[in-house]
């Protein structure tokens, strides 16, 4: 279980790429979370209301501090949130429906730029210091992103990675990859 803040996400990402490649549908009861493996299933409980849904987390987010979910609009309608646009949750894990272990790999991301120079200069600071980093490059319409990652074993691998750049006052995401 975890409780926090939810938020969610519509018309601007409808249609778009997820995280795990679906195309996003802001009619769907999907979500974004930080770390839970994708496929999971999860409760939430609108703590304002005691409105719950289940939903399916399929993307990575969300990226605002003191937040712990982003949900799709048809899920923020469900639970009564979707005009007040942010509210008081617990979300617990529905082990059931859930997958029993993740084949994902993971990483953290530590930079995004669209000048491949700065992505080359980061990584080139962090591999002083880990092994296993990398630029994936990331492909839009309009825009190439140079993404700076450290590929790790596990997901706590992650996260003691995640927390050492955070204090050292690096923005870094963990997600997992394909």
């Amino acid at each position: 279980m975890q409780r926090g803040m939810a938020s969610w996400y519509g018309e601007d990402f409808h249609g778009k790429q997820t995280s795990n490649k679906e195309i996003y549908d802001m009619h769907s009861m999907t979500a974004a979370h930080k770390t839970l493996p994708f496929g999971t299933f999860v409760k939430v409980t609108n703590l304002t209301n005691g409105k719950s849904v289940v939903v399916r987390i399929n993307d990575r987010g969300p990226f605002v501090k003191g937040r712990i979910i982003d949900l799709s609009f048809a899920a923020a309608q469900k639970l009564g949130m979707s005009e007040t646009g942010i509210s008081p949750v617990v979300i617990k894990v529905l082990k059931k429906f859930s997958p029993k272990k993740s084949s994902q790999r993971y990483a953290v991301q530590v930079g995004s730029y669209t000048i491949k120079q700065n992505a080359r200069t980061l990584k080139s600071k962090l591999q002083r210091n880990y092994d296993t980093v990398y630029i994936a490059e990331h492909k839009t319409p309009s825009q190439i992103y140079y993404r700076v990652r450290i590929r790790t074993r596990s997901m706590k691998a992650a996260q003691k990675i995640a927390d050492r750049l955070n204090k050292k006052g690096y923005s870094v995401h963990i997600i997992e990859e394909y």
